[in-house]
């Protein structure tokens, strides 16, 4: 390569990279990044302390990425050079087998679960009605065949058989139900949350525990409300190239009654929220999405009321739950930091179920909630 061609190169990178600079910074800051299902980093803020911590300028460093002239060409264009070049993953997510992509799952740290089982055994021992612990295994764990060969990932299943051992709370075999549907669309494959499918089983586990009556996938009739969902690992992995999910209902919302406390105070809710399935975040189709609280009561129904310590895969469970349960109380210990006691004495709950993903559980920072 000659001298003068080396410095043209030079000059057109320089002349590029600058005039991206350039044009991204006289762009309007973006509100939101619907491809990614995030809002960007705000511009950093400069003090003697961010700067000394370095903070200032990794939030600088996020905004000028977050703000950058076609990121999301790029994000796409990053997770396609991994592929061509070999690699099995990107931003945490593993390229899988028959068109999947599924979490890594990182080890948990055992000093936070031990303090967290001691959070559920100290609800087991604050309220006089039974409670029912369930862990629901990740795709990585029931859908570990279709990971790239080696690929790490938790042993789920032996933590979650050592934390049930371990608890004075009744438990929930979330994968003796899953583990025997693999071959089934069980998860979405662009999502990390189960399918209504998969709700379907993780369902009949909890009235399997609980000695209720199961219900018959059979008894309902599917319907596909959405072909186009791109879920958090289309977001994350920057993968662009895989077909959507579908999103599918069993149960009518008929004779349901949802309140909803999206904001703190109670509103009318529905267990289907149409207006989702206009949006990239379709799976808060489901009962609307993130809430502190919510109260789904079934008509004409004798069966017992249940409290649910929930993450985001009760949403597309309540609606089987209704067909055992009279009322399903969702409570979200990230917003909702009141007395669970205090609750469960309130409102004449029959039954406990503390219910969380594996990857939630042993990550969440609120569980502390359950002590209360």
């Amino acid at each position: 390569m000659s001298k003068k061609f080396s410095v043209l190169l030079t000059v057109l990178f320089c002349a590029f990279i600058g005039s991206m600079s350039v044009i991204s910074l006289l762009l309007p800051d973006k509100d939101f990044l619907p491809l990614e299902n995030r809002y960007p980093q705000k511009p950093p803020k400069l003090s003697a302390e961010s700067l000394s911590s370095g903070k200032f300028m990794e939030e600088a460093e996020d905004y000028v990425s977050d703000h950058i002239l076609g990121r999301d060409f790029w994000v796409a264009a990053k997770a396609w050079s991994e592929r061509l070049s070999g690699k099995k993953e990107n931003n945490g997510v593993y390229f899988a087998a028959q068109d999947t992509l599924i979490n890594r799952v990182d080890p948990p740290d055992p000093a936070k679960l031990d303090k967290d089982m001691g959070y559920v055994d100290a609800l087991v021992g604050n309220v006089s009605v039974p409670v029912y612990f369930g862990l629901i295994p990740s795709a990585a764990e029931i859908w570990g065949d279709r990971l790239p060969e080696g690929a790490p990932t938790a042993a789920e299943q032996s933590i979650i058989d050592q934390l049930y051992f371990s608890t004075g709370a009744s438990t929930i075999d979330m994968y003796g139900a899953l583990a025997p549907h693999k071959d089934e669309d069980i998860y979405y494959r662009t999502d990390h949350h189960w399918t209504s499918l998969g709700a379907f089983y993780g369902a009949n586990a909890i009235f399997e525990a609980l000695g209720l009556d199961p219900i018959d996938l059979n008894d309902y009739r599917k319907t596909t409300v959405t072909g186009q969902f791109n879920g958090t690992l289309f977001s994350t992995s920057g993968v662009r190239w895989l077909p959507p999910d579908q999103i599918d209902t069993y149960v009518p919302d008929q004779g349901i009654k949802v309140t909803s406390w999206f904001k703190g105070v109670p509103e009318e809710g529905s267990l289907y929220a149409d207006r989702w399935l206009a949006e990239k975040d379709k799976y808060s189709y489901f009962l609307g999405g993130r809430q502190t609280l919510c109260v789904v009561e079934k008509e004409d129904s004798d069966g017992p009321s249940v409290l649910l310590i929930r993450d985001s895969y009760s949403d597309s469970l309540t609606p089987f739950l209704t067909e055992r349960f009279s009322q399903v109380h969702l409570f979200d210990p990230r917003d909702n930091l009141t007395s669970v006691k205090n609750y469960v004495e309130d409102n004449g709950i029959d039954l406990v179920i503390v219910l969380y993903s594996f990857a939630n559980f042993s990550t969440d920072q609120n569980l502390f909630v359950l002590a209360r």
